[in-house]
């Protein structure tokens, strides 16, 4: 039987943006009918970047804006979601079509102050305290490379567009989706700073808000390799790798804190022990002793990745001129639809009319959360899983998020809380990322708490987990016993790096993620070593297990029958930066790091501002994009010589003569106050913002007007913004119904209420370990 998925779906993209390309692809990718609707003379990413445009738009259709007013309208009234990037009356369209979704993808969102607000990638990155958040105190921050903003937006438009039409198609009750980037990079690439710096009661810290990890991306013998040391046995046993086990009695160098504080001896001691080993020598012996890593990737050695070739990660467009990451998911262990060409321009005009929307199915549950009524098994730790069952708590389902007495999710342990008591409730990640759902804590290696866990598998509708597949495995959770115990239940796995191929088992984080899939390549300063993100991996995981979620719900009410769907760390994030891999393979280029330059706009940088004596630091985060915005500049600085200069008129000379022109705006914003600057700019129309610190990102005014902080309580942490979704929904005026769970906070009604035990049964479980409110 064929996989439909979301082929009950069909999607208008009207953008015009990277962003609505992605999305819509994504929703192709699961099955979707996805309409392109392009103006006369191509969607821009066809008449300047062809092949990205291929990549974008495989399994799509095309019709051109210029069609007769009646069939765009006939389009939109067959439409299941429209998605649009800031030209469109939503308000009126919604009026007009009670029962579709419409998905907003703009970079500061259609509400708020900031709205009209001139913007680029950089600036809104900028504004969203991702870009103060990253680089080394004494240096010049740096963005994040590739678009990576604009695909994260993407992967939760896409992600939120699916419940969204489940809920309109069975109520009749759409929905706007109004998604922003600033919400985006401040939920992605802040890495929740702001909860940090508040559970550690807002300190005035001298330091800049802003560090790398360490260890991280070293230089071996023969390239750059990257590690992930997320827990104090990874750390302890990369003393081992380095054989500096000397250190090993030494609790302070396990600390994040203390190392950055020496960091020019612990880099010496890295640098000595790297310079003697190669790639391949490393990562064996970080291999046998559970270190997470990885080669650093550009887009031409990724290719040859072992793991990425034995799983087929690559495949050939339908134009056969270059390579594309498949779809990052697989169901029943094949690719749910593969790829079809891209159209050519207009070849579905006149041939997409009459399509009428089914009539909704169970319109008494309009009013409610979309997802009520939805059971979901969350056995996931750390970011990436959580951060897809996240987007579902927010939306109504119950989530039951398990963990166990020896084995507390890792993200308890994020922040520097470990002097308190009850550490695990202090993890500020955690508190994040977990509000809305239940916790109970079950023992699986104890026969009594797995026996539980499948009795509440009998009871859910998804079941998700994020372990290395060889613990899941030994348990006993694959798809074949899950499928016996609830044969309508999806069963959804997120292993790093796949359920085959030789790096199937070994451990994997989101820094893992972007040193491999050639995101951290393209990452860091101008002509300097290759940096990780350091965020957004993890979400990009998430959400696109969200809409693979989606599309084996639908599978399952259309045939009764549940799915696996095996949805991989890795292969999102390749997604996330085809880019890379289509210059090689399309042009033979190998994109690099630009520091905070960017290919599409110039000048571009982060500019040091006038600062008083004892101060903090002042940043003018400036990006031109247009000709206009160019001239509108040199009018803004009062038409100085050096700008009058014909060279800068083009943006191929701008870019030519980048270094030049730093120069001189080096100069000019050394006499500015930032804030000043950047509002004379942003009324003048020019892309400018003062950066955003993420310690206090919960003040930035457009995040404040859209309502991205909820305050919350929380028994233990006390009353915190805690940031939700990254978009804003209709209906909708919050997400966090509770707080972050407490470590075991609902043993007893869970167990009670799901599995039918007594007090006294209950008891008993705790007494005995199998359950309880402790690490152990």
């Amino acid at each position: 039987m064929t996989f439909q998925g979301l082929a009950h779906v069909r999607v208008l993209d009207l953008t015009s943006t990277l962003a609505g390309a992605y999305a819509t692809k994504l929703l192709a990718d699961a099955g979707a009918e996805v309409i392109a609707v392009e103006p006369p003379d191509g969607h821009p990413l066809r008449r300047e970047r062809e092949a990205l445009w291929q990549y974008f738009h495989t399994s799509k259709r095309s019709v051109r804006s210029s069609v007769p007013d009646a069939e765009l309208a006939d389009l939109v009234a067959g439409a299941d979601v429209v998605f649009e990037s800031g030209s469109v009356d939503v308000e009126g369209l919604r009026a007009q079509h009670p029962q579709l979704v419409v998905v907003s993808v703009t970079p500061w969102g259609r509400t708020g102050p900031w709205t009209d607000r001139p913007a680029t990638h950089f600036v809104v990155e900028g504004a969203a305290g991702s870009l103060l958040a990253r680089g080394w105190p004494e240096d010049v921050p740096y963005q994040a490379g590739g678009h990576i903003g604009d695909y994260t937006m993407a992967s939760f438009a896409a992600a939120a567009a699916c419940p969204a039409v489940r809920h309109a198609q069975r109520t009749g009750q759409g929905a706007h989706v109004d998604c922003s980037l600033i919400e985006t990079m401040a939920v992605a690439g802040s890495v929740f700073t702001d909860m940090l710096h508040a559970l550690l009661g807002r300190p005035d810290l001298p330091t800049p808000p802003r560090s790398v990890e360490t260890p991280s991306i070293e230089r071996a013998a023969d390239g750059w390799i990257g590690f992930n040391t997320n827990t104090g046995l990874m750390q302890q046993n990369f003393l081992l790798l380095i054989e500096r086990y000397d250190l090993m009695d030494d609790p302070n160098w396990g600390q994040l804190r203390y190392r950055i504080e020496h960091r020019a001896e612990w880099q010496a001691m890295i640098d000595a022990w790297m310079s003697e080993h190669t790639i391949a020598e490393i990562l064996e012996r970080a291999t046998e002793l559970r270190i997470a890593c990885a080669p650093v990737h550009d887009g031409e050695t990724v290719l040859r990745n072992e793991q990425l070739v034995a799983r087929g990660a690559f495949v050939e467009n339908p134009t056969g001129h270059f390579l594309q990451p498949r779809p990052p998911w697989l169901v029943d262990g094949e690719v749910a639809r593969p790829f079809e060409p891209a159209p050519t321009l207009g070849e579905a005009d006149g041939a997409l009319t009459g399509r009428i929307r089914p009539e909704p199915t169970d319109p008494a549950r309009a009013g409610r959360l979309p997802l009520e009524g939805m059971r979901v098994l969350d056995l996931t730790s750390w970011w990436a899983g959580p951060s897809g069952t996240a987007v579902l708590a927010a939306l109504g389902a119950e989530v039951i998020h398990v963990e166990s007495t020896t084995h507390p999710d890792g993200m308890r342990a994020t922040g520097y809380m470990f002097g308190k008591e009850d550490w695990w409730e202090w993890g500020h990640m955690f508190v994040c990322v977990n509000t809305s759902k239940l916790d109970v804590t079950l023992d699986l290696n104890d026969e009594r708490g797995l026996a539980l866990t499948k009795r509440l598998i009998q009871q859910c509708d998804l079941v998700v987990e994020n372990f290395a597949p060889r613990v899941a495995d030994r348990w006993g959770l694959t798809w074949e016993a899950i499928h016996e115990l609830n044969p309508k239940a999806v069963y959804v796995r997120m292993p790093a790096f796949g359920l085959s191929g030789p790096w199937r088992d070994r451990p994997g984080f989101a820094q893992t993620m972007e040193q491999m899939s050639t995101i951290a390549w393209v990452t860091g300063p101008l002509g300097g070593p290759p940096r990780i993100v350091r965020g957004p991996s993890d979400p990009f995981a998430g959400t696109h297990s969200v809409v693979a979620m989606f599309a084996a719900l639908a599978e399952a009410e259309r045939t009764g029958q549940g799915s696996l769907v095996e949805s991989t760390m890795v292969e999102a994030s390749l997604n996330c930066a085809a880019e890379n891999i289509i210059a090689f393979t399309a042009a033979g280029e190998r994109v690099t790091r630009q520091g905070n330059r960017s290919p599409d706009c110039a000048p571009q940088g982060l500019y040091a501002c006038q600062r008083a004596e004892g101060e903090p630091e002042q940043w003018l985060a400036l990006s031109i994009a247009t000709d206009d915005q160019w001239f509108a500049l040199r009018k803004a600085l009062g038409e100085p010589a050096w700008a009058g200069d014909a060279r800068f008129d083009t943006a191929a000379g701008r870019h030519a003569h980048h270094d030049e022109l730093d120069g001189h705006l080096g100069a000019w914003a050394a006499s500015q106050r930032a804030g000043e600057a950047a509002d004379r700019l942003t009324e003048a129309g020019v892309p400018a913002v003062e950066p955003w610190s993420p310690r206090i990102l919960s003040d930035q005014p457009q995040l404040v007007a859209r309502g991205l902080f909820e305050h919350v309580p929380h028994p233990v942490v006390g009353t915190h913004p805690v940031p939700v979704l990254p978009f804003r929904w209709s209906g909708i005026d919050h997400y966090a119904r509770s707080h972050a769970p407490l470590f075991g906070e609902h043993n007893h009604d869970v167990l009670s209420r799901l599995c039918g035990l007594t007090d006294d049964e209950i008891a008993e479980l705790e007494a005995a370990g199998v359950i309880g409110t402790r690490p152990v």
